[in-house]
């Protein structure tokens, strides 16, 4: 199967160009990766395309204009524009673990959509592997513990691949722990239900509203702890003025069966706006 990784970012290529070289690493000939760009800024985006690192893959940018936090309206502009089976998203300061792309394509099965796992790491952490100064692959497992130990770390699942641990699979819609920073499903499944909400505006819960979505489609729930590990950057909590509106918003739609997003995936593939440069 052909994969793509679909890689959210505004703003903060010093945390992107991390996320992208851990990428490089680890992709091939069946991969592809899409940055899906929120607006950010021609500086940004040059530095981008000055630092790219070397990938054996394609390449692309999709950029539209910035009119504030639409996160749901630059994944699909960017999915919509792919080529791949199966789809993996992530967020702009999400640096894939070793082992990442092979551990989300084990982990990909009929019927099913991977919510990844994440390893949350402390702002001096954060900083170190923004500026280069630290390779993130490249740490030991002494060296974790150490950090562990340290508080820079919440946790190590990473250093243990597990694919086939057991209590993976949920069958119903459950809330917590949903992340779309770390998100993989089959592309025909993605369609189906129209893609992500871009009723959302703001921070939160449009990957709550894609779940729940999934699961009136019929499809399960396939967690990736011990596999699909990314290490998520330190950043200063984003604005969550509309925080309640979009979490009222799911808990209404919890006593439906709605599947299809009014405004998705489908209304992205015609937009003009998009601004799509191969970088490489």
């Amino acid at each position: 199967m052909k994969t793509a990784f679909v890689v959210l970012t505004y703003n903060r290529v010093a945390a992107l160009l991390p996320v992208l070289r851990a990428l490089a690493a680890q992709c091939g000939k069946k991969h592809e990766v899409l940055v899906a760009d929120d607006g950010s800024s021609p500086a940004h985006v040059r530095r981008l395309q000055d630092e790219l690192p070397r990938f054996g893959c394609r390449v692309r940018h999709v950029w539209h204009p910035d009119v504030g936090f639409t996160a749901a309206r630059a994944r699909n502009l960017a999915a919509a524009r792919s080529e791949a089976d199966y789809l993996v998203f992530l967020d702009g300061d999400c640096v894939p673990a070793p082992g990442f792309v092979q551990m989300h394509r084990r982990l990909a099965e009929t019927g099913c959509f991977v919510n990844g796992s994440r390893v949350m790491l402390s702002r001096r952490l954060s900083q170190q592997a923004e500026t280069g100064h630290l390779d993130l692959a490249k740490l030991g497992a002494g060296a974790w513990l150490r950090l562990r130990l340290g508080g820079d770390v919440n946790k190590l699942t990473h250093l243990v691949h597990w694919p086939g641990a057991p209590g993976r699979v949920e069958t119903r819609f459950r809330w917590k722990g949903i992340r779309s920073c770390n998100f993989g499903l089959w592309r025909r499944d993605f369609e189906a239900v129209n893609g992500f909400d871009e009723g959302f505006s703001g921070w939160g819960h449009e990957d709550a509203d894609l779940v729940l979505r999934l699961h009136h489609q019929g499809l399960k729930r396939k967690n990736g702890f011990c596999a699909t590990e990314v290490f998520h950057l330190w950043h200063p909590e984003s604005d969550r003025g509309r925080e309640s509106d979009n979490r009222e918003r799911v808990m209404a739609r919890m006593k439906t069966g709605i599947i299809r997003s009014g405004k998705g995936l489908d209304e992205a593939r015609p937009a003009r706006e998009a601004v799509v440069t191969e970088l490489n």
